[in-house]
């Protein structure tokens, strides 16, 4: 249902200027997502409205000379660069007589292109089912009511009718495969925690050089082109840390303004990654001139998915595109790395992010000497079973003294032992 053809297609792109700050939308970027989809733009529309017309959205003269433009230019599609209702969609294709995608639309066709694992088959399926379905009466218009009349009435359901109710139980088909994949996730979370591995997850706008960073760190192969959602599949590599410790590194989808709603609710368990952890290491192009606002665009779908409050890192990338721009670390009144310049094209800073990166995890170990009387065998292996001695030594009395570090979590768990707790530094 949803193969496109293999060839490119010639795009008429319309683009207005909204005076609503939230409507607005940026036309560069609306060109290059048109490239990542494999289309040909041929002509650029543009114009200025104060608020959208309710039956094309453009405005009826613009219309028009839209049409114009699409019979000069023998143009396959037309792309519109904002979030069109299902009506003005309907109303512009009976006009333009080609067919008419909006923003939503043409970012599902990326995501479409680009998902590669069975995971990321069917959230896309998900999302694209969810915004087909406010679309279906398109093409079924003459089906929408069965005539009356002897000899004309209809089996008891429409086109359309059977149309949705089909679409409805695919939707719960996928819905419940989705959850099957949450669950399995789950669990390699839970894994995850028990052996206290911490996790980081790179976060970023599309495009900013997730993955490249990510192959630089990693020494894996992920795709990292120069294109807007080049990464749709998130892929995950244990990374080791200075001082000996590991972290597990997680690659996801890049984000982008006004991602649609339907992509976020299908992606949930893929952004799940970025809820659950420890660290975000928030990729920032530093030579872009609009990372400002591609920050709070960041930052706004990082609120949406409930990920607001994890510690961030902001790796400024690219300064090998920009003169006099060394590799260097940030730190706030604490002490803690809150900014790192690198390039991951080069490798330039990657030592020192990983030292910053280290630096995060270490100060959740408790450090302490612990005097352990010959009694509490018990203790003494529950601590080597978790790898937190660090040295030890059997003073005269003959007991033993440890050096060891634990982490919150571990502490947390041992002193829930009454036999522990006594021989156990506070929390």
């Amino acid at each position: 249902m949803f193969e496109r053809p293999r060839s490119g297609e010639r795009a008429v792109l319309v683009h207005l200027d909204l005076q609503q700050e939230q409507g607005r939308e940026d036309l560069e970027e609306f060109r290059d997502l048109t490239l990542s989809a494999g289309a040909e733009p041929v002509a650029i529309v543009t114009g200025g409205r104060r608020v959208p017309e309710p039956k094309y959205f453009i405005g009826s003269g613009k219309a028009e000379e839209v049409k114009e433009i699409v019979a000069g230019q023998k143009a396959e599609v037309v792309l519109v660069n904002h979030a069109l209702s299902p009506a003005q969609e309907r109303n512009l294709e009976k006009l333009l007589q080609c067919r008419v995608l909006d923003r939503t639309g043409l970012i599902l066709d990326i995501f479409a292109q680009r998902a590669r694992s069975h995971e990321g088959k069917l959230q896309v399926e998900l999302a694209q089912l969810r915004h087909l379905s406010t679309r279906l009466v398109r093409g079924w218009t003459h089906l929408e009511r069965q005539r009356g009349g002897i000899g004309l009435r209809g089996p008891g359901e429409t086109q359309l009718e059977t149309d949705r109710r089909l679409l409805g139980e695919r939707i719960k088909q996928l819905n419940k495969r989705l959850e099957k994949v949450e669950r399995q996730r789950e669990q390699s979370r839970r894994a995850r925690v028990r052996n206290e591995v911490p996790a980081v997850s790179l976060v970023g706008y599309t495009n900013a050089g997730k993955s490249t960073l990510f192959n630089r760190l990693t020494d894996a192969a992920v795709l990292a082109a120069n294109q807007l959602f080049a990464t749709l599949d998130p892929t995950m590599r244990r990374v080791p840390l200075p001082g000996g410790e590991f972290m597990v590194l997680a690659d996801t989808v890049g984000f982008i303004r006004h991602l649609p709603h339907d992509l976020v609710a299908a992606f949930r368990s893929t952004l799940q990654e970025t809820r659950e952890a420890d660290l975000l290491l928030h990729v920032i192009d530093a030579g872009d001139p609009e990372r400002t606002a591609k920050i709070e665009q960041v930052n706004g779908v990082l609120a949406e998915i409930g990920a607001q409050e994890i510690p961030q890192i902001e790796v400024y990338n690219k300064i090998d595109l920009l003169d006099g721009t060394e590799p260097r670390v940030e730190f706030d009144d604490q002490g803690q790395a809150t900014r790192v310049y690198v390039s991951a094209a080069t490798g330039a800073g990657m030592d020192a992010l990983l030292e910053a990166i280290a630096a995060r995890f270490q100060t959740r170990v408790v450090r302490q000497e612990l005097c352990l009387p010959p009694s509490a065998g018990r203790l003494r292996a529950q601590l080597y079973a978790l790898g937190a001695v660090r040295a030890e030594a059997v003073d005269e009395a003959g007991e033993w003294r440890l050096q060891v570090e634990l982490k919150p979590q571990s502490l947390a768990a041992l002193r829930k032992s009454p036999d522990f707790a006594k021989l156990l530094p506070p929390l």
